[in-house]
């Protein structure tokens, strides 16, 4: 009697709203706690990492100009696919954990959903919020408001490996920017599960590209790279904080590192905070009527 090897999902690298393998031909094996392959990933290069800013450059002007109204269902779009795939999201999660405790990958299923779902009710508040009247003495008025700063970088940390990408890339997204995100790099199956919500849930090409590897590999990268605008990371070590840091200095890219960020804190990670240091502020002076 033979036995049966059953089939390992292969999930892909998500660029410019389609599928590639990693042009390297390299791939991840994930395992389960029983030592059985759970899946395989694209262990991602540098050259998907070139590919993947092209692509969110290219998606910039379309989704940067659309209305805050249309970027805010679209993430609730992503969210409710999310609620479809509650099980899937668990199980990705729990195998990237060594001694997963009883429900807290459902309730981080449940907080990524509500934060895609606080966002997405941003979309058309933030820059009332953010933006400002400015007072200013003369016949004119003085209006500050912001604007997407451009194609930005996420860095997921190892911890709350969905939760964590999710609350990295709303805020972009939410703003106009478009984003090219590298999930946990112990815990990957979560965000590339989200991406294949991504491309049921009317996200546009490009908006949205999510790589799978290793940061020490690809972070000088993402560091150096003249095309990235701003890099969006939380809870890295000293020596990854120091060599992003070191990196962009050469090109003056924004870097926004978020430390000792605790996900699950709805107050904290629900704030419009997060978005102010994802877009560029814009002073504009109107004549006032006599």
């Amino acid at each position: 009697m033979s036995t049966r090897l059953e089939v390992a999902k292969t999930y892909k690298l998500y660029i410019d709203g389609k599928f590639p393998r990693s042009e390297s031909g390299r791939s991840m094996i994930v395992k389960a706690a029983d030592g059985t392959v759970f899946a395989h990933l694209c262990h991602s290069s540098r050259k998907d990492l070139r590919d993947a800013v092209e692509s969110a450059r290219k998606a910039l002007p379309g989704w940067s100009g659309a209305t805050a109204y249309l970027r805010g269902q679209i993430l609730y779009r992503i969210a409710e696919m999310l609620e479809g795939k509650r099980r899937e999201l668990a199980e990705a999660i729990e195998v990237g954990q060594k001694k997963p405790k009883k429900g807290e990958a459902d309730a981080e299923v449940t907080a990524s959903i509500d934060r895609l779902v606080c966002f997405a009710g941003w979309a058309d508040k933030y820059s009332q919020v953010l933006g400002c009247n400015n007072p200013v003495q003369g016949p004119y008025y003085n209006f500050t408001s912001p604007e997407a700063t451009g194609v930005i970088a996420c860095v997921a940390p190892d911890e709350a490996p969905l939760l964590a990408f999710v609350s990295l890339v709303a805020p972009a997204i939410c703003a106009g920017n478009t984003v090219v995100a590298l999930a946990s790099s112990a815990s990957p199956v979560p965000a590339a599960v989200l991406a294949e919500a991504c491309a049921t849930g009317d996200v546009p090409g490009g908006v949205l590209n999510i790589l799978t590897g290793f940061r020490p590999e690809l972070l000088p990268f993402i560091a150096e790279h003249r095309d990235i605008d701003a890099v969006h990371a939380a809870n890295l070590s000293v020596e990854e904080t120091t060599l992003l840091r070191a990196g962009v200095a050469e090109n003056i890219k924004r870097v926004v590192v978020r430390t000792g960020v605790d996900f699950h804190d709805a107050a904290a990670c629900h704030s419009p905070s997060w978005i102010e240091g994802l877009v560029d502020f814009k002073t504009m002076w109107h004549p006032a009527s006599a």
